[in-house]
């Protein structure tokens, strides 16, 4: 399936948010990506929004930041339920 511009742009959010998120806890790419067991590089894709993390994956990283799933996302911006 082909990404939307929206779909990219959320990505882009998300990993934003996880960047913020981790460097609010003073860690580093190569600290976090250690803690969640994975490539500096993977993480990397993740934070600049190239990479569409599965559900796990991203419970993973919120474990990781002592951070609630939820935290991630931008309030008021739930899925749309047709």
């Amino acid at each position: 399936m082909k990404r939307t511009t929206e779909d990219k742009e959320s990505l882009v959010t998300l990993g934003e948010k996880i960047r913020e998120m981790r460097l609010l806890k003073n860690l580093s790419q190569m600290k976090l990506a250690a803690l969640l067991d994975t490539e500096k590089t993977n993480l990397s894709r993740l934070e600049k929004g190239n990479t569409n993390p599965t559900f796990l994956t991203l419970k993973k990283v919120a474990d990781m930041l002592e951070i609630h799933l939820c935290d991630l996302f931008p309030a008021g911006n739930s899925p749309k339920v047709e």
